[in-house]
Parts: C-alpha cells; structure tokens; sequence
C-alpha cells in the first residue's frame, strides 16, 4: 500500500482568473501548495493540471505534474484521471488536496493519512473543525456537517444544522451551542483508497448533489460510510477571490 497526495488545478476561474499562477511573495500559489504537499508523509505528490502554463509552473519549481482533461466536473474526477494514469492499486490511499490551500498545515493531512490508515475498512475520509461563531453558521459558503457515532457523517449542507429550534434568537443560549462543538465546518481535503474513489466517480451527481453542490453528498445518498476527523489545529481559508489573495499574500508574508 502507497500514500499519495494529488492537487487538482483547474486554470479556469470565475472569481480570480489563472488562480493557480497567482503570485504569492514572488511564488505561483500552486507552487506553495505542491511544496506544503511534499511536507507530509505521502509517498508522492502529484499536480493534476489542464493547462500548460501551470504544468511549466510546476516542472520549473522541481515538482511532478500530470495534464488531466480540461472537462472533469469534478476535482475527484481528475484525481481518478490520475490515479489510473499512475497504475496505482485500490488499496493505495490518495488525499485530494485543493490547488487553492496555500496556507494548510501539512500535520492535518497526515492526520487523515493516519485515520485510513488505521481503518482498513474505510475508503472514504475527510476532516471537519467546530463553528463558534453565528456568522459561519448561516453562511452558505460555510458547508456544514453532522458527524454521529464512530465519526461518520450524516449529512453535509449549507443550510445551518443541526438548527437549534429552541434558543436560535436567544443570544446566551445560542453561544452555549456555538462552544458545544456539534456545530461543525466541513473541510474540503478527501482522502480515498483508490477503490473508493473509483466507485465514487462511478456513482455520478446524486439527487441532493445537484441541489447543494456538495459532491460528497452522493456517498452518503449510497449508504457508504465517510469518515469524518476533527482537526487538531485551525485550518486557514483558502483563495477564492482577489480578497482571499491578499489576505494570503499578508499572513504569508509575515511568517
């Protein structure tokens, strides 16, 4: 069984065009992301990419690259592309790191590394931290999720859940259940065995897919279990938008 880390990075973008060659301290952001990759225990780091200029980005920094098609719906599906490019087995375990994280702790990945690794069973993992606060809470750009018993996910929405009926507009109450830890974000890393990333690929868009444009969604519409793993540190979020960038571009620089 290998370890394997692949960063998806699509060009397109209609928030901050050419995303991935976004300058960060004088280094494309993809660049930054490929080398916090290489930072974890993974046996190899792949950029799966669609357009040549990234691809140059990424060989010039000393990092693998691999051209994937420029029509994948999905970052899982280029994951796939690559995982059956590579040859690598179905009990390989592949983490799909988003091309847009530059600032994400390499600890939490091994984290997940670690969780499948101990759970032979699992195919299927990603991680999640506590809301504190109201304004994440109702935010749609802020996915949810609800973990039940031996971590596994119930479901995963941009609505607020679980919505606290009782004590929503009453403000003490409502920040005891911010600090509960119940109310949790999801954050967007997968890890995978191969297997279950093939069969992942293979189910297609689910019915509450298409509405909340959470692909995740469709493994839990099919009765699989997904394993959910708290983060032991704060996970910094990660660029969107040309605010997002400067924001990145200042906490990096201060370091």
């Amino acid at each position: 069984m290998a370890t394997h880390v692949v960063i998806p990075a699509r060009y397109g973008s209609t928030r901050l065009p050419g995303k991935p060659l976004a300058l960060i301290n004088g280094v494309p952001m993809i660049v930054h992301v490929a080398a916090l990759a290489s930072n974890t225990v993974a046996d190899d780091v792949v950029v799966a990419v669609d357009d040549l200029r990234v691809l140059d980005a990424v060989l010039a920094a000393g990092y693998k690259g691999l051209m994937t098609r420029a029509d994948h719906p999905s970052g899982s599906d280029r994951v796939k592309q690559v995982a059956d490019e590579m040859g690598w087995g179905d009990e390989d375990i592949v983490i799909n790191i988003q091309g847009d994280e530059p600032m994400l702790p390499p600890q939490i990945v091994d984290d997940l590394f670690n969780a499948m690794v101990a759970k032979a069973s699992m195919e299927m993992a990603t991680l999640s931290e506590p809301i504190t606060n109201r304004r994440d809470f109702v935010d749609p750009n802020v996915v949810k999720v609800l973990v039940g018993d031996g971590l596994r996910a119930i479901n995963f929405s941009r609505a607020p859940m679980p919505y606290p009926r009782e004590f929503f507009d009453d403000e003490a109450m409502f920040n005891a259940f911010m600090q509960s830890g119940v109310a949790r974000r999801h954050i967007g890393i997968y890890g995978f065995r191969v297997s279950g990333l093939r069969t992942f690929v293979s189910l297609g868009e689910s019915r509450l897919e298409r509405i909340e444009k959470l692909e995740q969604l469709r493994w839990i519409e099919a009765g699989r279990d997904l394993l959910v793993l708290d983060v032991r540190q704060g996970v910094p979020g990660g660029v969107d938008t040309p605010a997002d960038l400067a924001r990145v571009q200042k906490e990096l620089a201060s370091r």
